[in-house]
């Protein structure tokens, strides 16, 4: 139990006895302090205090006056601002989270529920290479997974291929027409690059055919629909649906060379699934729940043969689910997906993770499952979330305008081997050593930097701003843990040293190997229902300033790790670590750890750097982030 749960827990107890007024804990309000008033957390007074009848001052100073004087070790203090209480939270009940939590390698998380998750994300076409776009969607689906896992849920990482359609038939009629046998192991180009080409020089050939028909006369809508190549990535399209061996074999062999490519680069940015779906799996699937559809009235068909549903009554409009020649779109095989995730599966919550360029497309699926009736329906939430830019604007596949993933990884590394080398940093390591520190710190700032930002806003990529030892980077959090490796390692190696030191049946332990902030002396306890303490003696040495500041920034993780959860955000992850490291290095900066006041207060420190350590090391951990024991 959390302080702010704690703080919710006395208070309704205390509600119950002195008022004789009953309400659930959870929907008492308790809220951080603002800075500029005196105490740790406020209790807002309105919820209640019309029920038991007391002015905003009264009831503030009879309740605060209840609680500092039913929960002494808890409580140190009070004041009342105009309907809020606030309450300073003693240094007994810092201290004691501290020396319960020190130690504890899974702070923060929270055990097994029940539930079950499945996050889809990366799900790219196999026509190309991943590009920053994906990135930003690899590292947020991976991370949001990660996030619900530490929440106790079980998750399941999903990836769909996209390995059928017309945009694969695209690269398949230009390799056709302009490759003259050429494959990546004859040119020595990557394979989702090498087919990628393809799908580019098919725009650029389908552009130069529209413009020779218009230049005859043709109009320019007509062209679209006329030119060659443009007919021919149809026809290959109804072929592959016909299952012409021909076309099948060569669709077989593109698609392997694409993911041979798409699996080099998940390697590099650790992006990893438990399932993957082929689209070329499931379109059946969504065509035969399609015609179960139209059976039921679901669906309807036009005169041209395509088979249409009609949302306008859902605020909607009329959405093709099916095209005139019988090829399936997009929705049918997303229709097809549902239901296999879900009788694989039975996952409560279904998430994907898609650009907020398909927000209709995932209303409108949701809505067609629920009207067929599919179990899975309910538990379909889109993860919507904002394009990655450039300066210069948005990217485009089929004018090459694209930053390849492959390119800025490379960029990145590079970027960190210049940083680090302009820095002096490099004594000490081994090539072997440094070339993984450059993977670290590269990967790690493109990391941040891509899930810093709410998924919800889109955003402009700058590689100068995701390195820098000063800015709210990953390098700056790295940095500050790295920092506090290296001052544990002394301190362990000064313990060994004095040990080995000691003469022969010497049982003193040194603090750091005992664990306990004031020799003999046990601290005050909350009872497991938070209803009060054990009566045991308190340690009389108060924490100063930025002692306190840093273990309250501590104790908020699991909050944190709760509220990333609730709102799919690694963004309230990556912002709780950068302020963490800050706080860190302001109690660094301020205050010896090897030369303090006394052995107590070294001991104290040690514990506060240990689980600071631990905090910025899982918590980066949940954004994907490595973090380097020296820099």
């Amino acid at each position: 139990m959390d302080i702010i749960d704690q703080i919710r827990t006395v208070t309704r107890q205390v509600l119950q006895d002195s008022y004789q007024y009953s309400m659930d804990a959870k929907d008492i309000q308790v809220n951080e302090t603002k800075p500029e008033f005196e105490g740790d957390y406020t209790v807002v007074l309105f919820s209640f205090m019309k029920t038991l009848k007391r002015s905003p001052e009264a009831l503030g100073n009879e309740l605060g006056q209840i609680l500092i004087n039913s929960y002494p070790t808890l409580f140190s203090g009070y004041s009342v601002i105009k309907g809020f209480l606030n309450l300073s939270i003693t240094d007994a009940w810092w201290l004691q989270f501290l020396q319960e939590q020190y130690a504890n390698p899974l702070f923060g998380k929270k055990e097994r529920n029940g539930q079950k998750v499945m996050v889809e994300y990366s799900s790219p076409n196999t026509n190309k290479p991943l590009h920053m776009g994906h990135l930003r969607n690899n590292f947020l689906g991976w991370s949001v997974a990660e996030i619900y896992k530490a929440n106790g849920y079980d998750t399941v990482k999903t990836c769909i291929a996209n390995d059928r359609g017309i945009h694969i038939c695209k690269s398949m009629i230009a390799w056709q027409l302009f490759a003259n046998g050429a494959t990546p192991a004859s040119t020595g180009i990557k394979g989702d690059h090498f087919v990628g080409d393809y799908y580019v020089l098919f725009g650029t050939e389908y552009n130069k055919q529209v413009a020779t028909l218009v230049e005859g006369g043709m109009p320019k809508e007509q062209a679209e629909k006329e030119a060659p190549i443009m007919k021919g990535a149809q026809q290959m399209l109804v072929d592959w649906e016909a299952g012409k061996p021909e076309v099948i074999e060569l669709w077989k062999t593109m698609n392997s060379w694409v993911y041979a490519g798409f699996d080099v680069t998940y390697k590099r940015i650790g992006s990893d699934f438990d399932k993957i779906y082929y689209e070329s799996d499931t379109y059946l699937l969504g065509k035969q729940l399609v015609e179960d559809g139209l059976q039921k009235g679901v669906f309807f068909k036009k005169e041209d043969g395509s088979v249409w549903i009609d949302l306008t009554t859902d605020g909607l409009d009329e959405k093709i689910v099916q095209r005139k020649d019988g090829t399936a779109v997009y929705m049918t095989q997303d229709i097809g997906l549902a239901v296999n995730k879900y009788e694989e599966y039975k996952a409560d919550r279904s998430v994907y993770v898609v650009g907020d360029e398909q927000n209709y497309h995932f209303k409108v699926l949701k809505l067609i499952c629920q009207k067929l009736g599919l179990p899975s329906a309910d538990g379909i939430y889109h993860l919507s979330y904002g394009m990655v830019e450039l300066p210069s604007g948005r990217m485009k596949t089929r004018e090459g305008t694209v930053v390849d993933a492959d390119d800025l990884l490379d960029e990145m590394i590079l970027e960190a081997e210049n940083k680090t080398k302009e820095q002096g940093k490099t004594e000490g390591f081994t090539p072997e050593e440094l070339t993984d520190l450059y993977n670290i710190i590269g990967l790690g700032g493109l990391k941040f930097f891509l899930l810093r930002v709410d998924p919800k806003k889109r955003m402009v990529f700058n590689p100068s701003e995701s390195i820098d030892l000063h800015g709210y980077t990953a390098t700056f959090i790295q940095y500050a843990y790295a920092r506090i490796r290296s001052v544990l390692r002394k301190e362990t190696a000064g313990d060994k040293m004095s040990a080995a030191s000691q003469p022969a049946g010497n049982t003193h332990a040194s603090q750091s190997q005992v664990g306990t902030i004031v020799p003999g002396q046990e601290m005050d306890r909350m009872e497991p229902d938070g209803s009060g303490f054990a009566d045991v003696s308190v340690p009389e040495a108060p924490l100063l300033p930025l002692e306190r500041s840093l273990v309250i920034t501590l104790e908020k993780y699991p909050s944190i790790i709760e509220l990333a959860g609730l709102e799919m955000s690694p963004s309230v992850v990556a912002g709780y670590a950068f302020e963490l490291a800050k706080t860190f290095n302001s109690f660094y900066s301020e205050h010896s750890i090897g030369n303090a006041e006394n052995p107590e207060k070294k001991e104290l420190r040690l514990q506060l750097s240990r689980l600071t350590a631990t905090i910025l090391q899982s918590s980066m951990g949940l954004l994907g982030i490595r973090m380097p024991e020296r820099m």
